[in-house]
């Protein structure tokens, strides 16, 4: 019981049947993530309104637009792009995507921001807190309403990032069990040792025709096969 207790590892199943770990950020790196947002807010918001004192009544009016933007549209504008986050979540290697690992879709970032003010509630994102500490997903409010994570990034440490690696035909029909662990060996490559993801792909190496060979070079190919059954060709 223990274990599964302190494992904070979510699986979610992707459209495809595939199972990959998420790892779910808690409340400690999201605050740091939120206070980072804050001073960049912040700082936009103070270098704007010493230009707008130079604007007059029009200063005033824009710097309603842009605290408008910034509170709701800062948000959901750096979720939609590639990285998935905003500068702070990225500062602290985290990225918001959907319960089955992909992508966030637009109406899910609507959602999670605009339900932002029921997670404020009472105070100082009170909901939000208790939400996120009985939770072993770490989710507000706004993550269950929309059907979102936060999750860590996978950080590859001089590794292979297999989302890195260009799509590759494999070499022989391969059966949908054996596509599913050739792409679960893809999903753990960043937390894995050059040394140790060199021998898991050695024994996966005949489908990119190189059964009986291992190194960096067979790696990359097995992982070029996952890219390709991931439908990334």
């Amino acid at each position: 019981m223990a274990p599964d207790i302190l494992d904070t590892i979510v699986s979610a199943e992707t459209p495809e049947g595939i199972l990959l770990e998420l790892r779910p950020a808690g409340l400690t790196a999201r605050c740091y993530a939120f206070l980072v947002d804050s001073l960049i807010k912040l700082a936009v918001i103070y270098a704007f309104e010493i230009l707008a004192l130079f604007a007059g009544g029009i200063g005033i009016g824009l710097s309603l637009i842009l605290l408008f933007a910034l509170e709701w549209l800062y948000p959901v504008v750096f979720e939609l792009s590639r990285w998935g986050a905003t500068p702070g979540k990225r500062s602290q290697g985290l990225k918001v995507v959907m319960d089955n690992g992909l992508p966030i879709t637009p109406a899910a970032s609507f959602t999670r921001n605009l339900l932002r003010a029921a997670d404020f509630l009472p105070f100082a994102y009170g909901f939000a807190v208790v939400s996120m500490l009985v939770r072993r997903d770490f989710k507000r409010l706004g993550d269950l309403a929309a059907a979102t994570l936060v999750v860590y990034r996978p950080r590859p440490a001089g590794k292979i990032a297999a989302s890195d690696i260009p799509p590759l035909a494999p070499a022989i029909a391969v059966a949908p069990q054996d596509q599913a662990a050739v792409i679960s060996l893809a999903a753990r490559a960043p937390r894995l040792t050059s040394e140790r993801l060199d021998e898991l792909a050695a024994l996966a190496a005949a489908v990119c025709g190189d059964q009986g060979h291992s190194g960096p070079q067979v790696t990359r190919r097995v992982l070029g096969v996952a890219q390709w059954f991931l439908g990334r060709r």
